[in-house]
């Protein structure tokens, strides 16, 4: 035997969706209900556990030999369950996942989406998502069922063997989808990613229950103190109502369409004192502070860690990692000068002194998210993220000259842009000063090929900038940065060559290559981009460009319109995800715990004696293919997660 390919169904009384896999199979009645698994791709077997059938013992040993390769459809479920079912660890280095490999070449991140992407022969059954509803999640109690919560094979056998035949053809269309794939291998680099991922994910991190339950606590005892008080000064039987808050405040001569965050703001501007009032209560209780706390409360452990929270390849365009269940690539920031205070205060359920030293005790919850992960016993975190990288890879990439001294030296990025951008000696920047107000929003904004547009949702006019500033801050920028223009256009012709011509073609080290109905970008790491289908259309400009299909801004799949800057874009956010993985297998190896990792952050759990330039040094390394490239990672150290 060298791989077996498995699909397993399951029944737990847990929510998978909130808890993930690893809450999941702690439950008291976890069960394996059926396994089908193919050996070295032959006919599919099932294994009925539910009815007592029992797995060879050549399936069971082959799960434990390291030798041999597990695959499965999001293997992270497969592998963590039956650990549990084996009692014991299966490490991840023998496992490999069709999903990672799916996502690896642009395809949806579900396995019939990306049957039908593929056009893999066997497609999934339709009524798969019914069968899974019937016998894996508990079901309401009613007369009809004779008060049971569970759905049993006995129950409808018919049904049953539907879901037999649903689990082989999983593992038939998992067979055909790797066939489809096959020409395309994922890169052995980026399964040791996968590995250190699943490594970090089985890992986990604490949680500070008595912080969780406080805040949980104490944000319902402010919801209901405000509802009361919204009671009292409306007369609506539910304030929090759209409805009735809409129409309440139409009635008192304020008209609105929307109340969300940005109207109720707009809305605060003009209102009169006893609106303002109104508007403000409303405000707070609209803050989802809390939210953040359930869902660790959802997915802890019984050992007080939270586990499954990185998403390997979630971002399929450029293989960055996302966040799941507590969604940690998307937390609120921390600003509070006494944050240990604020958290302190907060454990200790001493509300009244909060609501007294506070305006918004919400808001401080909101800032306290972070602060919830900590340590273990006897451990500390070391926080080190890489400056400015982003910045510094497309720098790079272009030859911008100047700005890859500015990294090599001092590092002042929004000064120097300033400097060069005005002509202003760098010297006369200060970090108060309206120069480099202009230097930042410019690099937040425009590095993509970014106008107006862009500079005003990244907040230029709340800032101090004027509409009058906003164009030619664009130009001089790209006055500033006349390779970074050359690099966005370069690219923009490359991609449109390959596809026209079927062929290949190159600029500043990446080649772009058109091959079976795929857009290939081959990246300095040797990874590639993969862009499904692309065609060569008109766009709203009436120019060429290229579109591709892939999940768009519907979460559905269609066809994307891009062109150079924004596939300038997807090549610099995928560099820098290549040189944080580089990063983190160098930390691993150096025998350092990662428990989390944000963005372009490292969240490293360790012993006290562990010093912050070890990791920052470690982290600071630039791979072979980027030996000429600047990396600087600045760190320090913590009791608890949070923004330096």
């Amino acid at each position: 035997m060298v791989t077996l390919e498995i699909d397993i169904e399951t029944f737990s009384s847990e929510n998978l969706a909130k808890s993930g896999v690893y809450r999941y199979v702690e439950a008291a009645d976890f069960e394996i209900l059926l396994f089908a698994y193919s050996v070295d791709g032959g006919e599919v077997q099932v294994v009925d556990l539910a009815n007592g059938e029992k797995l060879p013992e050549e399936i069971i040993n082959a799960l434990i030999d390291s030798k041999i390769i597990k695959w499965a459809f999001n293997a992270q479920f497969e592998r963590i369950c039956l650990s549990r079912y084996l009692g014991v660890y299966l490490k991840p280095e023998s496992w490999r996942c069709t999903m990672v490999w799916s996502a690896y070449l642009g395809l949806p991140l579900s396995l019939e989406g990306a049957a039908i992407v593929t056009g893999a022969d066997k497609k999934k059954l339709a009524e798969g998502k019914d069968l899974i509803r019937y016998f894996s999640v508990p079901c309401k109690p009613t007369k009809a069922n004779g008060g049971r919560t569970r759905n049993l094979p006995e129950h409808d056998p018919y049904k049953w063997e539907s879901f037999k035949a649903y689990n082989l053809r999983d593992v038939e269309v998992e067979i055909a989808i790797q066939e489809k794939l096959k020409k395309f291998p994922l890169p052995e680099a980026e399964w040791e990613n996968f590995i250190l991922d699943q490594r970090i994910n089985d890992r986990g991190i604490e949680l500070d229950l008595e912080l969780m339950h406080q805040a949980i606590y104490c944000d319902a005892k402010v919801r209901e103190e405000t509802i009361t008080r919204l009671k009292e000064l409306t007369g609506l039987e539910n304030p929090n109502s759209v409805a009735q808050m809409k129409g309440w405040l139409l009635e008192n001569g304020i008209e609105t369409e929307s109340l969300n965050k940005a109207s109720v703001k707009a809305l605060l501007e003009d209102a009169p004192d006893n609106l303002s009032k109104i508007l403000k209560l409303r405000q707070l209780l609209a803050k989802s502070s809390v939210k953040k706390y359930t869902a660790m409360e959802n997915a802890v452990g019984k050992d007080k860690r939270a586990r499954g929270l990185i998403q390997f390849y979630g971002a399929n365009r450029t293989g960055r990692f996302a966040g799941r269940l507590i969604q940690v690539q998307n937390l609120p920031q921390n600003h509070l000068p006494d944050l240990k205070e604020a958290r302190s205060l907060v454990r200790a359920g001493q509300f009244d002194t909060l609501e007294l030293l506070y305006s918004s005790v919400p808001g401080v919850l909101s800032q306290l998210i972070r602060t919830a992960f900590i340590p273990s016993k006897d451990h500390k975190f070391i926080i080190a993220d890489f400056s400015a990288i982003e910045a510094r890879v497309i720098a790079w990439l272009a030859g911008e000259v100047w700005r890859n001294e500015v990294f090599a030296t001092h590092g002042k990025i929004y000064e120097a842009s300033a400097s060069q951008m005005f002509n202003v000696p760098i010297e006369k920047i200060t970090k108060g000063s309206p120069l480099r107000q202009k230097g930042k929003i410019a690099e937040l904004a425009l590095g993509y090929g970014g106008s107006v547009g862009a500079l005003t949702a990244m907040g230029a006019l709340d800032m101090g900038l004027t509409e009058d500033e906003l164009k030619p801050l664009v130009y001089t920028w790209r006055e500033a940065n006349p390779n970074i223009v050359k690099l966005w256009w370069a690219v923009d012709h490359a991609a449109i060559k390959a596809i026209k011509e079927r062929s290949r073609a190159k600029t500043h080290g990446i080649t772009f290559e058109y091959q079976s109905g795929m857009l290939f970008i081959s990246l300095p790491s040797e990874r590639k981009l993969a862009y499904v289908k692309p065609k060569i259309l008109l766009n709203k400009f009436g120019k060429e460009g290229l579109t591709y299909e892939g999940i768009g801004a519907t979460k559905k799949w269609e066809r994307i319109e891009s062109y150079g800057p924004k596939i300038v874009e997807n090549i610099v956010q995928a560099i820098s995800r290549d040189l944080l993985c580089f990063a983190m297998r160098i930390i691993d190896k150096a025998g350092h715990k990662i428990v989390m990792h944000v963005h372009d952050e490292v969240v490293v759990e360790a012993p006290f004696e562990t010093k912050v330039e070890e990791i920052c040094a470690l982290m600071s390394q630039s791979p072979s293919w980027a030996e000429d490239l600047v990396l600087r990672a600045d760190g320090f150290e913590s009791e608890f997660y949070k923004k330096d």
